[in-house]
């Protein structure tokens, strides 16, 4: 498995290297605004090539997909939706884009729009991992490959999907556990920790927890006074944050959000507070988005996992690899890595979303 996931990703290589400057240019160049623009969005690419037909030259048809987004309720999600955009451009492929507005109900009416369109492949970043067998039945039946991106689904037949692509969610959570170990290992005991998490039921929330809470156990002095879900979004995390601290305000050593956003909106609450994130309380987040970086470089965040929403030239280069009938790995993982507020400055500037 290792193998071939290793061959799958050397393939991305020249794709990704010819379309990092086209990503960077579009990425640094769109505004937070942009997202309700990215409904019912058809990308396409350069013309279908020419084929000849007997005496006749026709239009070769393009590769279509069909991509369900969840959302656009943060920077990363805006970020992942433009770098699949962006690389089905890049490669040639139709991409029909329908942005769910965090309603796995809509979800469910878009993957029936791609059947009725006859899509050739259809992309799903579920809003939940729940609830998705029946509707992938459905699209089995019609024979529809299904790749599954970003979030898990869960589901008792594995072949209801071909592959997923995104990140180690758990693995994120424990990244972040392991960092409050190492930074409060000689701290006095009891240390109170906060967390907010995102959508209920979603992959990350669920596994990004898990991982965390399976490291800080190691260290009895490290509590979790309260976990509140904050749905990722700025606004949710500067109101539960507030919440927290006038009940908690004593108890908290530690913030874990579940994403950027989220420890953003916290960041503003702890200074109307007026306690000093990162040094008050320690704060630690996930996705590593440009201003949480600006954040780590100013010293409001001591640190900020890694998950990588570029997974565009990914997923056209499993579509491809899959029409072109080879087989691909159940589950492709983004490398990603964890910075400190001693390394955030060097990075900074590489950050593309």
């Amino acid at each position: 498995m290792l193998e071939k996931v290793g061959e799958f990703v050397g393939k991305l290589a020249k794709l990704v290297t010819a379309g990092a400057m086209v990503l960077f240019i579009m990425l640094s160049g769109c505004e937070t605004g942009q997202e309700n623009t990215e409904r019912s969005a058809m990308i396409s690419s350069n013309e279908p090539t020419l084929q000849a037909a007997g005496n006749e030259i026709v239009p070769a048809r393009s590769i279509v997909v069909g991509f369900s987004q969840l959302g656009s309720e943060s920077d990363w999600r805006r970020a992942n939706t433009r770098s699949i955009q962006e690389a089905a451009k890049e490669t040639g492929i139709q991409l029909i884009l329908e942005n769910a507005e965090q309603s796995q109900e809509k979800q469910f009416e878009a993957i029936r729009a791609f059947v009725k369109q006859k899509v050739d492949v259809i992309a799903i970043a579920p809003v939940v991992e729940k609830g998705w067998e029946p509707i992938l039945r459905e699209v089995k039946q019609v024979g529809i490959p299904v790749i599954i991106t970003d979030r898990l689904v869960e589901v008792s037949d594995p072949s209801l999907y071909v592959s997923y692509i995104g990140s180690d969610f758990y693995e994120e959570g424990r990244m972040a556990g392991k960092y409050v170990m190492d930074k409060l290992l000689r701290a006095e005991g009891p240390i109170g920790i906060v967390e907010l998490k995102g959508t209920e039921g979603s992959t990350p929330s669920l596994s990004r927890g898990k991982g965390f809470h399976d490291v800080i156990k190691q260290n009895p002095n490290l509590q979790v006074v309260e976990s509140e879900y904050a749905n990722f979004t700025v606004e949710q995390g500067n109101k539960v944050m507030r919440e927290l601290l006038e009940r908690r305000s004593k108890e908290i050593r530690v913030l874990f959000a579940h994403n950027d956003d989220m420890a953003l909106g916290a960041i503003e609450a702890i200074e109307a507070y007026g306690l000093k994130p990162g040094k008050d309380i320690v704060i630690v987040s996930v996705d590593g988005t440009r201003k949480a970086f600006e954040r780590m470089v100013a010293g409001n965040i001591n640190s900020v996992v890694e998950c990588n929403p570029l997974l565009g030239p990914y997923l056209m280069q499993a579509v491809k690899e899959m029409l072109d009938g080879r087989t691909l790995p159940k589950r492709i993982v983004t490398p990603e890595r964890i910075f400190t507020e001693v390394t955030a400055h060097n990075e900074l500037n590489n950050r593309m979303y």
